[in-house]
């Protein structure tokens, strides 16, 4: 029995915009918007540079901007298609195998087969925006 609904979703994580240029969009969030970094990593595997940037004094959802660290990268490739801009919506599940599970059990596909390292050790994957209304939508399991 295939479930009605994907089950365990805890909140809008974050929004991931594509950017060609790190420390300008850096940059940018902070003087424009009072935005504060609140991690920076380099994750090799994903072929990125990324920032965690939070806005005003509540916690909530924050941005995820996104470099690309070679010129295949997905973002990169992203960049080129579509140009910079809102690339992913990551929404925060309780248990990303089982969200995956749901999910292709109610035909949505996944991107990857298994879980992948994502931000801050986060696990993470994707459901095809083909699926999903033209969306990207990451899922991420905080651990």
């Amino acid at each position: 029995m295939s479930p009605i609904a994907i089950t365990g979703i805890i909140a809008i994580d974050h929004v991931g915009i594509a950017v060609p240029d790190l420390p300008a969009a850096i940059a940018f969030y902070e003087s424009h918007f009072g935005a504060r970094v609140v991690h920076q990593e380099e994750n090799v595997e994903q072929g990125v540079a990324e920032a965690m940037v939070a806005l005003g004094s509540e916690p909530g959802a924050v941005i995820q901007l996104l470099a690309p660290l070679t010129p295949d990268s997905t973002i990169a490739r992203f960049i080129e298609r579509s140009g910079p801009g809102m690339q992913q919506l990551a929404l925060r599940v309780a248990d990303i195998r089982v969200a995956a599970q749901q999910a292709r059990a109610l035909g949505i596909r996944t991107l990857y087969e298994e879980p992948k390292r994502g931000t801050n050790g986060a696990l993470i994957n994707f459901f095809h925006p083909k699926d999903c209304g033209g969306v990207l939508l990451e899922l991420i399991e905080v651990r």
